[in-house]
């Protein structure tokens, strides 16, 4: 069976994007360079901005991605939020340039352009938690927004941690890091 080719354009944009990941999770939006990122993705600056219109562009458009990529592998499920943010936790540790790049969004770009695709998804997740809080699944001591901003909080919390915390916290290995956050989750919905 043959094995499916993207067309030239979709290839391009995938490696600006993934040029784009990795200079935006390290220097962030202000600090980026479209050069940098048109060269590591044997491009140039005059093909990011064909594709995204601007250095802006391409951030919103990767951090988009970002979010989609991340609720695609971990899929929402409300009825089970300790293990969701277990799984969150863990989809943090295996792409450690996600939490960095979420931070610069968060940073230099989310109050001033908030980005659609994001506000719905976040809508649709505090939809779908206050259906079942509606439904007696979960507890009704949070607000649907604030329950939801609490469990990603936490299910983040070891990989937004600073280096000055990082001593404190070293002996805590990698397959307690989740369980602390399963359990920190559980104890937030009173289980």
């Amino acid at each position: 069976m043959a094995t499916f080719t993207p067309p030239a354009a979709d290839a391009m944009r995938a490696r600006l994007l993934l040029a784009a990941r990795d200079e935006f999770a390290a220097v962030g939006l202000a600090s980026a360079r479209i050069e940098r990122i048109g060269a590591a993705a044997s491009s140039n600056k005059a093909q990011a901005f064909h594709y995204f219109g601007s250095k802006e562009g391409l951030f919103d458009a990767l951090v988009t991605q970002t979010v989609d990529d991340l609720l695609a592998a971990v899929p929402f499920d409300a009825e089970h939020l300790p293990e969701w943010a277990g799984n969150l936790h863990d989809a943090a540790v295996d792409r450690p340039w996600m939490p960095r790049l979420l931070t610069w969004h968060r940073l230099e770009r989310a109050d001033q352009h908030p980005l659609p695709a994001i506000v719905e998804r976040a809508t649709e997740l505090t939809a779908a938690i206050e259906h079942a809080q509606r439904a007696g699944v979960l507890p009704r001591s949070h607000r649907p927004a604030v329950l939801l901003g609490l469990v990603v909080h936490l299910a983040a919390f070891w990989s937004s941690t600073t280096s000055e915390y990082a001593p404190l916290v070293q002996s805590v290995t990698a397959p307690r890091r989740r369980q602390v956050v399963v359990d920190a989750v559980a104890a937030l919905l009173g289980h």
